[in-house]
């Protein structure tokens, strides 16, 4: 049974969440016509939302987000992953942008993820020690995901209650940009350890920046700071220091807000360029100045100063 059908004008996971068991990673997806297709039923007398659960053996999860899309985000994440594993972490990653996934290449993944013994989880793919899951695993690259908002929910309620991470001191999310239904689903059915929010300094993606804070903290989510990326450029010729997109925006948000400043992350075109090549620049240059800015966000921020969730995380000997 293929993936998808070219003559399906929407699709519907099967079978309905949570899973009777699956044979087959083919098998997630099905498709439906969206004229035929019956509405989610709802209970007419609903007393609150259902309780919170933690994700089996992950202690810690961590949300990365972003109210405005090209700010940096999932590169953001991928290299704080890397800085946290290298920190002696078990760490994973979940690519929660349905619509627009960038984990598989920015972690250099191709491939179908394997199904556990049982037959009813997905096996992460692994690379540079980080377990990775994402949907762009399970559709070709070039293939677009024309959905509605449900079957986006059913589609993240997948990915978060039937993988197989195993045993993880953090589990970063990478969120896709705004406040929709990903970010409230996650926030209402998962218990998070905090965000981070990545902005630029950029006035227009500072007002996003602004709402996605908001948001976390509105449905209890502890924030655990922002941080300004493509603070600047230094040119490589002449290390003259160019504020593209203004200078110390996030900086003065945060402080205006009363969110902690995580700290700056250059834009550089080494950072793009290894990006696409799956070499994200904490590993593929751990000793430069933008590595190094991830890795003292992490250390320094992270795991001193921040009380909600790193000090829950053993260190893996």
């Amino acid at each position: 049974m293929p993936l998808f059908t070219p003559t399906a004008r929407s699709f519907r996971l099967v079978p309905p969440v949570p899973f009777r068991g699956l044979k087959s990673t083919s098998y997630l997806f099905e498709s439906l016509n969206a004229e035929s297709s019956p509405g989610p039923r709802i209970p007419r007398a609903q007393r609150g939302l259902p309780p919170k659960k933690s994700i089996p053996g992950v202690t810690n999860v961590i949300a990365v987000a972003s109210g405005k899309g090209g700010v940096g985000k999932s590169t953001t994440s991928v290299n704080l992953a890397l800085a946290i594993a290298n920190l002696k972490k078990r760490v994973g990653i979940l690519d929660a942008d349905i619509f627009g996934p960038s984990i598989p290449r920015l972690m250099n993944l191709t491939g179908k993820p394997e199904l556990t013994e049982s037959g009813n989880k997905l096996i992460p793919l692994i690379n540079y020690g980080i377990k990775c899951m994402s949907l762009g695993f399970l559709i070709p690259e070039e293939s677009p995901v024309v959905w509605r908002g449900l079957m986006v929910m059913k589609a993240l309620q997948q990915l978060i209650h039937q993988v197989h991470w195993g045993q993880l001191d953090v589990l970063v999310i990478d969120l896709p940009p705004g406040t929709g239904d990903v970010q409230l689903t996650l926030t209402q059915q998962v218990e998070m350890a905090g965000a981070v929010v990545v902005s630029t300094p950029q006035e227009l993606a500072l007002a996003d920046a602004v709402k996605g804070a908001n948001m976390f903290k509105s449905v209890n989510v502890p924030v655990l700071g922002i941080i300004q990326n493509m603070s600047t450029f230094i040119c490589p010729h002449c290390t003259h220091e160019t504020h593209i997109f203004g200078a110390d925006g996030a900086r003065r948000i945060s402080e205006q807000l009363g969110f902690e400043f995580l700290g700056d992350i250059p834009l550089d075109v080494d950072v793009c360029k290894l990006s696409d090549q799956g070499k994200p620049i904490v590993v593929a240059k751990p000793e430069s100045a933008h590595a190094k800015a991830y890795k003292d966000i992490t250390a320094k921020y992270l795991e001193r100063r921040s009380k909600s969730w790193f000090k829950k995380v053993k260190v893996v000997k």
